[in-house]
């Protein structure tokens, strides 16, 4: 499953002849990361990550969100305790996992899932579009000899912590309600 397709970029810009797909392509491609950024993975992806429990813990929270399923918990030291993912409760929008049996998870640990989502919101996709059309149009030269897509159309304001100039304000704005929680990157 794709961010967005080649077809959606040239749609979105109103593109119908193949001349530009190979750069097009590079931008389709280069919106998924700043996208993912903010709202933590859409393209479904395996993840590992390491977790120190050694002192003990009821609860870890895992740091990619949000969470397709759990593959597997097992221990990074010989001698540690493997947890079967069949005995764990997985909040996959907070990535908090429990055991069921309400016991300490101990040891140094390796969590092995899916991250991503099932399928791509409808407003993800088009804050993707958007954004492809603003980076397009910023390399494009408009026929009065400025920049395409100038003005306040695609203005971006004041820069964006962490985004710049690159993301507008109205790409944001679409994916707002599927931003990552603070703290979580």
């Amino acid at each position: 499953m794709a961010l967005l397709t080649l077809a959606e970029a040239k749609a979105q810009l109103n593109l119908t002849s193949d001349a530009d797909d190979a750069e097009l392509q590079t931008y389709v491609d280069a919106v998924t990361a700043p996208i993912e950024e903010y709202i933590g993975p859409v393209e479904p992806r395996e993840v590992a990550e390491r977790h120190d429990a050694e002192s003990g813990r009821r609860a870890l929270v895992l740091r990619t969100t949000p969470v397709l399923s759990l593959t597997s918990v097992e221990p990074l030291l010989d001698g540690g305790v493997s947890y079967p993912v069949e005995g764990l409760v997985l909040d996959p929008d907070t990535g908090e996992v429990r055991r069921r049996d309400r016991g300490w998870f101990r040891g140094l640990l390796l969590f092995t899932m899916q991250a991503g989502r099932a399928d791509t919101p409808t407003t993800v996709n088009l804050a993707a579009r958007m954004l492809v059309q603003h980076l397009w149009r910023t390399q494009r030269p408009a026929r009065g000899g400025g920049l395409a897509g100038g003005g306040e159309d695609y203005s971006v304001g004041q820069p964006i912590p962490g985004f710049g100039y690159a993301v507008p304000n109205r790409v944001l704005e679409l994916l707002a309600p599927y931003r990552l929680p603070p703290g979580v990157a």
